[in-house]
């Protein structure tokens, strides 16, 4: 509302001065709380309010980041780190711009978001919405909620109800291809897209992606009308990708200023001098910004960039240039090209035939490689020495990777140009054939004894077609199998272990799960028989003694989690099931079907060395256990369960694997993961141990004093 007698400037001034509050009525959600919310609803077959949540859950996580973008990028603006003092007071000079912006940036922020401890979210919820999981979620709500209620004299209108149908399933449909995006090896999306596309009638549906990023669309456009020949097409669309690349660049950056995690310094008395905590912090952010090379060229949801991504910009231009007779701009994005492949005999080939069809119209030696590509490999080059010296004289570990790989060229056969003098063979174009397989990093050995009577090996790693896999029959009885179903059932949750995610890898399927020491403080609580949680107990470490002694390992082998799960098909939701049970992974590394890589890193479990699987049934539809190749499709193994039956393989991306779709039925197993690292231990392993011990001298006890160890307890 304008306010008489004052001026825009004026206004935007007092308002400034105002309370966040005042200002701001309504202060952003958090959005890991409607995410929630949304899971909540969806679980309650509320469709219509999952809806809601999830797309407030979403608008507000894009605000979030749009604020924090807006605050650090404005702040950076008004409070450049260029102190103006003299060199004897440099230090004061620099560390008071930096007090001046973090100033800026907290009260920009509080003032528009409120208490920042609001928006402070998990790393797993962070994964969520970084795998777009959300959308997942919102395309069903919107295909089950497609014919909300209406008035009786509507409901009679067919023509009305389609409209209402179309408008839900429009929406499904964008939702579902923003997810397939991110997921595109996710087959249940695949056939929900083409069920969509069949509904509306629609084979040629332009698909949108809620969450596009500009430069990498335009740079995707620009290689179609490149291979199609259409160069001044292709000139228009990779010129915006490049502007849109260093855009993207920038803030990119501005969001690497964020809080930073010390893994190696999260313990009990640390406690760091000015420097030491200004460095720890620092090459956080540096190593973060100089990754955003990877991040901006990787694709939504996959783990590995395009290769040559940004080099790719400049080699693509410098021969459409050539193709429509600019040869001033094919020689500019020639030497830009060079900056990041100096060493490139066929773009420095092409640098000389432009220079010699410009010779006579002006200085070629003063056309040099664009601005902003220079400015970029200068910074580039000096992040690079920074932190590789911080890596030499502070002992922080960064490995740096092969930004350029130089065999990501474009793959065409005219890479150089007709006209220059000495002609060279093909271009080499991007490798096609598989990388190396996943090599396990320690001696591989197996064929110990199984050390139990009953225990049989089926088959063995050569049988199995893999690497470190075995798979084992009668390594618990049937009496056994069916005590530890009963006491599942009896102590599971639902989404236990999954932050309470009733159905974490799949929403036609309930989860449930339990600990080892859950059944025993159960036992203890006298809701389930004591005997049957120390079955649980028992079972486990004959399992991992198994383990142990097949693989021949020469180290003790630790429990790093250990879980009783069961999953049960969801009624009225197995009609033409394609999708999995639990998705193709591996159980150490973020597995990268694309690349062919299993990438050994941060939020993957890396400590975990061997896992195992024993089965408590086989008495349901589906739910077969598989073996992949690193592409997650090819399946070069596949065990059904049974009572008793045992598969255990080392954990890393030698052995893909996953389980096909439970249908009908619950199928329920012991999952065992182990570690070779004592400090990776599972703590509630250690806790069972001692609850375990406690109750060994308890019986001893007992028999001699009648005590009842539940009760001492």
């Amino acid at each position: 509302m304008a306010v008489p007698g004052l001026g825009a400037p004026l206004l935007a001034f007092l308002l400034l001065l105002l309370p966040p509050r005042a200002r701001c009525a309504r202060l952003p959600e958090p959005f890991d709380l409607l995410y929630d919310s949304g899971l909540d609803a969806y679980y309650r077959g509320d469709f219509e309010r999952t809806v809601q949540y999830m797309e407030r859950a979403l608008s507000a996580h894009a605000q979030l980041r749009h604020t924090r973008l807006g605050c650090r990028l404005g702040c950076r603006q008004r409070h450049p780190l260029r102190p103006g003092l003299g060199p004897e007071l440099w230090e004061l000079g620099f560390f008071g711009a930096v007090l001046r912006r973090a100033a800026c940036i907290r009260k920009c922020e509080e003032a528009e978001l409120g208490p920042l401890s609001r928006y402070r979210v998990s790393q797993d919820i962070s994964s969520e919405f970084y795998r777009r999981t959300p959308y997942n979620y919102l395309q069903r709500a919107y295909f089950k909620d497609r014919t909300p209620a209406l008035p009786k004299l509507l409901r009679r209108t067919h023509l009305h109800q389609n409209h209402i149908q179309l408008n839900q399933l429009d929406k499904a449909t964008e939702a579902a291809h923003t997810f397939f995006m991110a997921n595109p090896e996710h087959m249940e999306i695949q056939q929900n897209l083409e069920n969509y596309k069949t509904m509306t009638k629609a084979k040629d549906m332009r698909f949108i992606d809620r969450e596009h990023r500009p430069h990498m669309e335009d740079y995707s456009a620009a290689v179609k009308y490149y291979d199609a020949e259409e160069y001044e097409l292709a000139i228009e669309h990779m010129e915006e990708a490049l502007k849109g690349y260093y855009q993207a660049d920038v803030e990119c950056r501005a969001m690497c200023e964020g809080p930073q995690k010390f893994v190696e310094h999260e313990y009990v008395g640390y406690e760091a001098n000015l420097y030491e905590a200004i460095a720890d912090h620092y090459i956080q952010m540096l190593v973060c910004e100089h990754e955003c090379v990877r991040d901006l060229a990787t694709r939504p949801g996959r783990l590995s960039p395009i290769e040559n991504y940004l080099p790719l910009h400049y080699d693509f231009l410098q021969f459409s240039y050539y193709k429509v007779g600019d040869y001033r701009n094919a020689l500019e994005c020639a030497k830009s090209y060079l900056l990041f492949h100096p060493e490139d005999e066929d773009v420095t080939d092409n640098v000389i035939y432009y220079e010699q069809m410009l010779a006579e119209q002006m200085d070629t030696e003063k056309l040099l490689p664009r601005k902003e590509a220079a400015e970029f490999m200068r910074r580039h080059e000096v992040e690079s020495k920074i932190i590789q010296m911080v890596s030499e004289d502070l002992g922080f570990t960064y490995i740096e990777p092969d930004f350029w790989i130089s065999h990501g060229q474009r793959q065409d056969e005219n890479r150089v140009p007709s006209g220059v003098q000495n002609q060279l063979t093909e271009s080499q174009g991007l490798t096609s054939g598989k990388k190396t397989r996943q090599q396990v990093d320690r001696e591989i050995r197996e064929g110990g004894p199984l050390l139990y009577d009953n225990v049989e090996c089926v088959y063995n790693s050569e049988q199995l077609n893999g690497t470190q896999r075995v798979l084992l029959d009668s390594v618990i009885s049937e009496a056994e199998c069916g005590e530890l179903q009963r006491i599942a059932n009896s102590i599971m949750l639902a989404g236990d272990g999954y932050r309470g995610r009733t159905s974490p890898h799949t929403l036609n399927e309930r989860f449930e799960g339990a600990t080892v020491l859950k059944a025993l403080q159960y036992g203890y609580e006298g809701r389930v028989l004591l005997r049957s949680a120390r079955l649980f107990y028992d079972v486990s470490e004959k399992a991992r003694r198994i383990v142990e002694s097949y693989f021949l390992l020469n180290s003790t082998l630790y429990f790093s989690y250990t879980h009783l799960v069961c999953r049960t098909a969801l009624p009225g939701q197995q009609d033409n099931r394609n999708d999995l049970s639990h998705p193709i992974h591996a159980d150490n590394c973020l597995l990268d079907p694309e690349a062919n890589e299993c990438w050994k890193e941060p939020p993957a479990y890396t400590y975990r060395d061997y896992s195992a699987l024993l089965y408590l049934n086989g008495d349901f539809e589906g739910g077969e256990f598989i073996f992949t190749e690193m592409d997650a499709k090819t399946v070069t193994a596949t065990v059904k369960p049974k009572c008793g039956r045992m598969v255990s393989f080392s954990s890393g991306g030698e052995n893909p694997h996953g389980v096909k779709a439970v249908t009908d039925g619950q199928r329920c197993a012991v999952a065992l993961w182990f570690t070779l690292d004592p400090l990776n231990r599972e703590l509630e392993r250690l806790q069972a141990d001692e609850v375990i011990a406690l109750l060994d001298r308890h019986d001893q006890r007992s028999d001699d004093l009648n005590i009842n160890p539940r009760d001492e307890l």
